[in-house]
């Protein structure tokens, strides 16, 4: 039953690269817009929110294929960087990490602005009255803060990416040992007869690392609680 294959374990190992790339790549961009939308108002907040949030309620597929129309090899983006730079994404497991980012992207920035609205912004105020630069507010008050809400929305991240597939099948396709992640070799599986003992493998460890990542987020939201009451 547990007896893995090469290229089961070469696809878990895999996700575990890709899913950790794609949280800790996206985390600054999610912590920026995260603050953006929690502290600031602007012109257009209400669209960047919606944007921030369309993968959610968009067709993975779909997802997948503009990404394919823009950084594939002859996309509009990707034809270029390709062509100037030699740099493609597509069909490639950095295509699979950006992908699976997208997906997890709204996940992540929505649970940030969460914790960083639920901040005392007097605190904030407080430092900037004693003459701290907005950046230093930032780094020394906002983000301590909302730290909890931070770690919580990247293991959120790493656990959607550890199991997308309309959007990574569709983008990159799923090449044994470079871009057949859990979820790919799953489906793939289920094309095979008598490949019922690999799911089952497959789907078990997926369930145990996202349990494991889950439960590692809550007790380090305890712990800082815990820190924060003393």
């Amino acid at each position: 039953m547990f007896d893995f294959t090469t290229a089961e374990l070469t696809a878990i190992a895999l996700s575990l690269k890709v899913a950790t790339v794609a949280a800790l790549a996206s985390l600054p961009f999610g912590i920026a817009t995260g603050w953006l939308l929690a502290r600031r108002r602007f012109f257009g907040k209400a669209l960047l929110d919606a944007l921030v949030h369309l993968p959610l309620v968009l067709p993975p597929v779909v997802v997948g294929y503009v990404l394919l129309v823009v950084l594939g090899n002859n996309g509009v983006v990707g034809g270029f960087l390709m062509q100037h730079f030699g740099v493609g994404v597509a069909f490639r497991w950095t295509g699979a990490a950006l992908a699976s980012a997208v997906m997890g992207f709204p996940l992540m920035v929505r649970t940030i602005r969460l914790s960083i609205e639920s901040a005392d912004r007097r605190l904030e105020q407080a430092a900037a009255t004693l003459g701290a630069t907005p950046w230093r507010v930032f780094r020394s008050v906002t983000l301590p803060l909302a730290w909890p809400g931070i770690v919580a929305g990247a293991v959120l991240a790493f656990a959607k990416a550890l199991g997308e597939f309309g959007a990574t099948i569709t983008f990159v396709s799923a090449i044994p040992g470079e871009t057949q992640t859990i979820s790919s070799a799953i489906y793939g599986l289920l094309q095979v007869p008598g490949g019922d003992a690999g799911i089952w493998r497959l789907a078990l460890v997926a369930v145990g690392i996202s349990l494991l990542a889950l439960l590692a987020s809550e007790w380090l939201v305890r712990r800082q609680r815990g820190e924060q009451a003393r």
